[in-house]
């Protein structure tokens, strides 16, 4: 059995910039973890509208919007992520067909032996919980934790991760991309490069 904390980082990663690693780096050593996942969804549905029971019991949330490939998001999250020993890439949501739940995640992570889960999530997405798969057996599978976004407050049950605050965003990476403005220092230096050799986020969302 894997005894010791691991810390659960889900996200679209659409780019993965700074704020995540600084974000990943703070809980990791918050929870004494040995090992961040970064878990890159697969169809994120929350974001793309895709159809399921759950969207259509919540609503639609926030703005709809193309997702870059899951393939090209998990590159540069491996890019991002390289040279943490402490930092490993899940690709188990992006290998599966349809919505990426979470729940399923966390069940998979706990039959392979890991006994303590700590789910990090941005406080937005810790907000819109009541609204996911199971969010009940997510809470039973995975010690909750989340890092404060301005103007969203953690929400009850959640422990708040200790770290600086960091007004930046992967909307704000394509915004400037897009604009043609520049992401140095915002984005690893690898994930730069990536975005500027795949053209990524010039049109749009």
């Amino acid at each position: 059995m894997n005894r010791g904390p691991v810390v659960v980082f889900g996200g679209t990663f659409d780019p993965p910039h700074v704020g995540h690693l600084v974000l990943a780096e703070c809980a990791r050593w918050q929870f004494g973890a040995a090992l961040v996942l970064f878990v890159p969804a697969g169809d994120p549905y929350r974001k793309t509208g895709t159809p399921t029971p759950e969207g259509a019991r919540a609503g639609r949330q926030g703005k709809l919007r193309r997702v870059t490939p899951a393939a090209l998001r998990v590159e540069m999250t491996r890019l991002a992520a390289a040279g943490n020993p402490a930092f490993a890439v899940d690709e188990r949501e992006t290998r599966r067909e349809g919505p990426s739940y979470t729940v399923d995640t966390l069940e998979e992570l706990r039959a392979e032996g890991w006994e303590e889960l700590v789910l990090v999530l941005g406080s937005d997405a810790a907000a819109d919980l009541p609204s996911w798969r199971e969010p009940g057996r997510i809470r039973e599978l995975a010690r909750l934790a989340a890092a404060e976004k301005p103007g969203t407050p953690v929400p009850p049950g959640f422990e708040t991760v200790e770290m600086p605050r960091l007004e930046v965003s992967s909307t704000l990476i394509r915004e400037r991309v897009r604009a043609g403005k520049p992401v140095r220092y915002l984005v690893p230096e690898r994930v730069e490069a990536f975005i500027r050799e795949r053209g990524l986020y010039r049109d749009g969302d």
